[in-house]
């Protein structure tokens, strides 16, 4: 099977992330850009890298690049792909467009043209043209315009990555799938201790890091992927790539527990880790996180997403101290990290954290912030390396 160059789309902050998932796969040439990484591999490692990869929303495959600068060189540089290796004439399709151009400003205008040249093309060919379907089409292109720099792509995924197919309930402001796994893999999370999600509220987190725990592969319970449309389709490779990734599964020794003070979150929780078939792994309880103390001897790695005030109406800084209070009173030898998009919000933790790394939830600008609470005090930790 020959080679091709394939991107892997991602949020802000996890391009480094991503680009280490795909080394440890088994990419070849990986290069990261912004919100992006560009790699090389062959069909089969298309099928694995949508399966496997935790931090990508989607794998595009480029297949034209041109110059545009205005209606006429965009239709000209469309046509200009033999479109009939992709599709046929009784297939349905829709475009996709991302832009950062003076010479456009509208995506809808740019996916219209696109559109155009390529039924004109079918049309001038076949006297026939394939038909737009927007929610299930056979194929999915994506067209990217960076000043007058046009890519042309095919979506090998079909709908964002962060569907894994596992959660169908959801709370209040839930954390998307690939954002979580970011979470994770920033933290250093790698399933060698006890871990604790004290505001669990959907079992985002809670499911992504037992996969981690586990190497189960994140998209195992996608019902499906965009390339299982194409011609080219190979059912067995696929399967063979599946049972390669299950193979690499590993045993999980230690506890991964969920807490909510929202009997509603606790039920969504509890349904989601058990859609994911997670339950062996997993511990889902109705507790106030505040009125909690550590459970376990051992170091506890703590990851979790608090409300921002966005969406609820909370005393935020009230709210925060009291995290901090918590941290400080009942949990020692913990690392636990937390992302806010209310920075002012952070100064009533408290404690000073190690780390701050920049993060979008959203549209919202974030921090992912990493507190290091010491078995007594953090003098006595330094003098006595073993504590």
């Amino acid at each position: 099977m020959e080679n091709f160059k394939m991107i892997a789309k991602t949020l802000f902050g996890l391009e480094e992330v991503l680009a280490k998932e795909l080394r440890n796969l088994g990419a070849q040439d990986v290069q990261t850009g912004v919100r992006m990484v560009s790699f090389v591999g062959d069909k089969g490692f298309m099928y694995k890298a949508n399966l496997a990869l935790r931090t990508a929303l989607k794998i595009l495959k480029p297949i034209h690049s041109c110059r545009v600068y205005n209606d006429k060189s965009l239709y000209s540089g469309i046509q200009n792909v033999d479109w009939s290796q992709y599709l046929d004439v009784n297939d349905s399709f829709v475009v996709d467009v991302t832009l950062n151009s003076d010479h456009f400003n509208h995506s809808q205008f740019v996916a219209l043209k696109t559109k155009d040249a390529i039924v004109d093309q079918f049309r001038d060919k076949f006297g026939k043209r394939p038909n737009i379907d927007k929610d299930f089409p056979d194929l999915r292109i994506n067209v990217h315009i960076h000043d007058e720099q046009c890519s042309v792509s095919l979506d090998t995924s079909g709908s964002s990555l962060h569907h894994r197919g596992y959660r169908t309930a959801t709370n209040i402001a839930p954390i998307n799938e690939v954002l979580a796994a970011g979470m994770l893999l920033l933290s250093g999370w790698d399933g060698q201790g006890d871990f604790l999600d004290p505001m669990c509220g959907s079992g985002t987190i809670i499911a992504e890091a037992a996969m981690i725990a586990c190497n189960i592969p994140a998209n195992i319970n996608r019902k499906e992927f965009a390339f299982e449309k194409w011609s080219d389709w190979d059912n067995d490779l696929f399967e063979k790539i599946e049972d390669s990734l299950l193979n690499k599964t590993r045993e999980f020794h230690y506890t991964i527990t969920g807490y909510d003070k929202a009997p509603s979150a606790v039920e969504k929780a509890k349904n989601n880790i058990s859609n994911a078939n997670l339950e062996d792994y997993i511990i889902i309880k109705h507790e106030n996180f505040f009125e909690t103390k550590k459970e376990t001897s051992g170091p506890l790695h703590m990851v979790f997403n608090p409300p921002y005030g966005e969406r609820l109406d909370i005393d935020m800084e009230r709210f925060y101290r009291e995290i901090g209070d918590t941290f400080k009173q009942g949990y020692p030898n913990t690392n636990a990290w937390f992302i806010t998009a209310n920075l002012e919000a952070l100064k009533f933790v408290g404690l000073k954290p190690s780390r701050k790394i920049k993060l979008f939830n959203g549209k919202l600008e974030a921090r992912l912030v990493k507190y290091e609470i010491y078995e007594g005090s953090k003098k006595a930790k330094y003098n006595n390396p073993n504590q």
